[in-house]
């Protein structure tokens, strides 16, 4: 049974990694879209390869979830043509550098926090109302193992993907007596444009993280995403934990040469 056919997700951070390979795939299993991301030229091109490809509806909206108003505007424009997300994925989100917190960037800090848990707050806050009134959808947000264990130096960063995985758990506890699921999906290691960000535009460094062993892909967690989506309706995954093979937590690695 395909469990998203005709259905509308909304994925926000669609423009590269996980929320573009979330999108093809519930695309190619006939869902239409709702993408966000703020790179205008990729999320044009991809709507329109998304629409040609899979005869899908794609609704592309070019905004930072950092800015309040327009996840508002965005929410207000989908009541106004009727459309209720069934599937909320929170994605976009980002890692700002990795200094020791006495040496830490105060604009990395901000833009860690605003991103990784005022933005999905936003957009929960203007797409869970819908749901909730309709009394149907599920919510998957995109946390990290890094909302478990702490490392060195991801000080913030870490701080920001627990506060992901605590958020996830309340709104489930808030959720009770819906029909509406929640469910924090966590890569390990995983081989996106995250290390290149988190080093600031440094490719030598980013290569450097994915060296000797096979990291996760960002289809591996589209695959996860539709796994947990498609599950019966009285199945609520709450919590989902993937690592690569190589990697059995953050600290403990097989890594080749």
């Amino acid at each position: 049974m395909n469990a998203v056919q005709g259905k509308w997700a909304l994925i926000t951070g669609a423009t590269s990694g996980f929320g573009k390979a979330i999108a093809e795939l519930l695309a190619k299993h006939g869902c239409h879209l709702i993408v966000t991301g703020r790179r205008a030229e990729r999320l044009e091109s991809l709507q329109h390869i998304l629409e040609e490809k899979y005869s899908v509806r794609v609704l592309a909206y070019c905004f930072d979830v950092r800015d309040l108003n327009q996840c508002v505007e965005m929410s207000n424009d989908l009541q106004s043509r009727e459309i209720v997300p069934d599937i909320l994925i929170n994605n976009a989100g980002l890692a700002s550098g990795k200094n020791k917190i006495h040496e830490g960037l105060i604009g990395d800090w901000e833009k860690m926090i605003d991103t990784n848990i005022k933005g999905l707050l936003y957009i929960t806050r203007t797409i869970l109302p819908m749901m909730v009134a309709r009394n149907e959808g599920h919510v998957i947000n995109i946390g990290s193992t890094a909302g478990h264990v702490v490392y060195p130096e991801g000080n913030v960063y870490n701080a920001s993907k627990f506060a992901v995985k605590a958020l996830n758990e309340a709104i489930n506890l808030d959720l009770v007596g819906t029909n509406i699921r929640c469910c924090s999906i966590d890569p390990g290691a995983a081989e996106t444009e995250f290390s290149l960000v988190r080093f600031h535009g440094d490719a030598n460094k980013a290569s450097k993280v994915y060296e000797g062993y096979q990291a996760l892909r960002a289809e591996d967690i589209a695959d996860a995403v539709l796994y947990v989506i498609g599950t019966p309706p009285h199945v609520n995954i709450t919590n989902m934990v993937i690592y690569p093979t190589a990697q059995r937590n953050v600290f403990v690695w097989d890594k080749k040469g």
